[in-house]
């Protein structure tokens, strides 16, 4: 059965949390309302780290800590998997019977290993027992918060030989690579699509189960991961946390601002190989692409047209549920899709007229009007 996770839902336990007995650092006073959780907390002000390593520094209180350490920078995988034939650096990694015996009692998800559910279990206390040095962020895992402070220090371990773009982890470095190889080794076992990242092929996977499990409580929209949650929320929120530095638009996800970017440094990193035109984003090549193969791989469940793209489908299916969704402030006709409303506006109040006559220079709102005008100087009369 589908679980669905509402706000409704992370809001009771958050209010049950606020009942449960505090216990504080003697040291900085953070509270906890576990003692495991404050024990682990205190040993970060613990300075008893006698065992450093040669090669970044890093510092341990145990040898044998700092001995699994080191094989990050040797990459020393000794423990070997005789089914699969994969290596493992740490020996406790080395499973492979499928079994999940650890089980959360909130959301029931499994996991293989005991400390890995114990810090799954820190996303529904809420408990952040590690803090940044610089700006006093606080966060639930100790290795999120050290690949956090990276931001700060600028100091990052592990670098793009392609970009030359810094990583905090080696696993998101060879993500990023793949980018420039295009490399996707994860494939969907029902329609074959493959994927650069595990991630984007398990929220791949929600598109055939039509899993999902987080639900928005104002509009009751659901959504297959919590980030797209997060960031749908902006959308009754109006929150704009991303501003450019040259124009100062704001935006709600950082990619928009990326995107936006693009448009004041001209950058057109990938070239159509059939007509060579440039493209700021990856996804808009790819779309474009279609027009040369004829590829329309999503299709309308209702009437079966096939379109380039999601967004195209998406505004297609309005036909089908007959809502106009956008209003005029001015006159309150109604639309079907965003950008005609703001044609509307343009043309009929602000009298906007966008399209010009390169003869006479005579000037339209609409470029139907402008191709019947340009008929008068061709002497076509294709009705007569």
């Amino acid at each position: 059965m589908i679980r669905l996770i509402s706000f409704q839902f992370l809001k009771t336990i958050w209010t049950k949390r606020e009942h449960v007995a505090k216990q504080s650092c003697d040291i900085c006073q953070m509270a906890f309302s576990q003692k495991s959780s404050l024990n682990s907390h205190k040993k970060t002000h613990e300075e008893d780290r006698q065992y450093s390593c040669d090669i970044c520094q890093k510092s341990f209180r145990w040898k044998n800590n700092l001995d699994l350490h080191k094989r990050i920078h040797t990459r020393e995988k000794p423990f070997s998997c005789d089914i699969c034939k994969k290596s493992f650096a740490v020996k406790g990694n080395l499973k492979h019977t499928g079994e999940k015996p650890f089980t959360c009692d909130i959301c029931l998800k499994a996991f293989t290993m005991k400390c890995t559910l114990d810090k799954h279990k820190l996303i529904h206390t809420g408990e952040l027992p590690f803090s940044c040095i610089f700006c006093q962020k606080l966060f639930s895992h100790k290795a999120n918060m050290e690949r956090h402070k990276m931001k700060h220090t600028g100091e990052y371990p592990h670098f793009c030989t392609f970009c030359h773009k810094g990583f905090g982890n080696r696993s998101s470095l060879k993500a990023h690579t793949r980018t420039h190889t295009g490399e996707k080794p994860f494939s969907c076992d029902i329609c074959q699509k493959s994927f650069s990242t595990k991630d984007c092929l398990k929220r791949h996977k929600r598109t055939h189960t039509r899993e999902q499990q987080f639900s928005c409580d104002i509009c009751q929209k659901t959504f297959s991961t919590k980030d797209c949650l997060k960031r749908h929320k902006r959308t009754h929120t109006r929150e704009h946390l991303f501003s450019c530095d040259i124009c100062q638009k704001a935006f709600s996800l950082k990619s928009n601002l990326h995107q936006h970017k693009r448009i004041h440094s001209g950058e057109r990193r990938f070239s159509c190989s059939f007509c060579q035109k440039a493209f700021g984003e990856k996804v808009n090549l790819a779309v474009h692409m279609r027009t040369h193969t004829g590829e329309k791989p999503f299709s309308c469940d209702i009437c079966h047209k096939a379109f380039t793209s999601k967004g195209h489908l998406s505004k297609h299916r309005f036909i089908h549920t007959g809502k106009r969704p956008f209003s005029c402030s001015v006159c309150q006709t109604t639309f079907q899709q965003r950008e005609n409303l703001y044609k509307h506006v343009k043309r009929i109040h602000k009298r906007e007229k966008l399209f010009s006559c390169d003869i006479c220079q005579a000037t339209f709102s609409w470029k139907c009007d402008l191709n019947r005008h340009a008929k008068i100087h061709s002497g076509e009369r294709p009705h007569t």
